[in-house]
């Protein structure tokens, strides 16, 4: 009974030395006597105990690199801190663990020297206008070289661009500027189009007032009165208000300026009393 006793366990000590567990979105590789061997898919496996061996074991699931604030300097030579995210998945677990030695360390080096290089390649103004550009460029440098290394980079966002203080203060500054001449441009196409408008509104009254006048030479006496009565109730305006004013009339035309202001303020008394005596 004892051999068939130690048999059953040598049995199960190679069936649970045998077995090996692999979880979902992750994958295995095995070497046999230190050469690669094959690569493990989830589920349950099975591997010959003391020949064979897993040297390595991790997901294929998509993975989040962050990239820390990186000093980085412009094409005019303007110092930025810059740091942003890649996003990547292992493609082929072998490459990744045969291509290359520290896969993290890599991905880190390559993004931030490329990111270098990008940056270098534009003004600080196009580096603030076109950072979704930027971005499909590093993912595309990025993947010619990831590629052989069995990694997918997804995507690359450049979360943030930090210039110097006074490289702020001087960008607050042009954008305050632009909003000011804006405004003043429009302010001035408002007027512009308000002279217009006025401009029109007086061309048009003068030519009705000049086609009355050629039809109907009676319109001449209604043309002075509203010229008297304009300059009436100018003055009554200029007689409501406590400073002293002074004005100023044609001696030549004050006779005739006169009878007509006379002539209107009989009209309006007759009709004051008319309106008194009705009551």
């Amino acid at each position: 009974m004892e051999p068939i006793i130690a048999i059953v366990l040598v049995l199960i000590g190679y069936a649970l030395g045998s077995a090996k567990l692999i979880n979902q979105g992750n994958e295995a590789l095995v070497e046999r006597l230190g050469r690669k061997h094959r690569t493990l898919k989830p589920g349950l496996n099975f591997i010959v105990p003391l020949l064979d061996q897993i040297v390595m074991e991790d997901t294929t699931r998509e993975q989040v690199l962050d990239i820390k604030p990186q000093n980085v300097i412009t094409k005019d030579n303007i110092y930025l801190e810059v740091d942003g995210v890649v996003y990547w998945r292992i493609t082929n677990i072998e490459d990744s663990f045969y291509e290359i030695d520290d896969l993290q360390q890599g991905l880190t080096n390559l993004t931030t020297t490329t990111l270098r290089e990008i940056i270098a390649q534009n003004t600080l103004e196009e580096t603030n206008a076109a950072r979704a550009n930027m971005n499909n460029a590093l993912l595309g440098e990025l993947n010619r070289t990831t590629t052989k290394w069995g990694v997918n980079i997804l995507r690359v966002d450049i979360q943030s661009i930090t210039p110097p203080e006074s490289v702020r203060k001087s960008m607050e500054e042009q954008r305050a500027a632009e909003i000011n001449s804006r405004a003043a441009i429009l302010e001035a196409e408002g007027q512009r189009q308000a002279a217009i408008k006025k401009a029109e509104g007086t061309k048009t009254s003068m030519q009705i007032i000049s086609d009355a006048l050629r039809s109907n030479p009676e319109s001449k006496e209604i043309l002075r009165y509203l010229v008297a009565q304009d300059y009436i109730n100018a003055s009554y305006r200029l007689g409501e208000s406590d400073n002293a004013k002074v004005v100023f009339v044609d001696p030549g035309k004050g006779g005739e300026m006169m009878d007509l202001i006379s002539e209107m303020t009989f009209q309006e008394g007759n009709g004051k009393n008319v309106e008194k005596t009705s009551t």
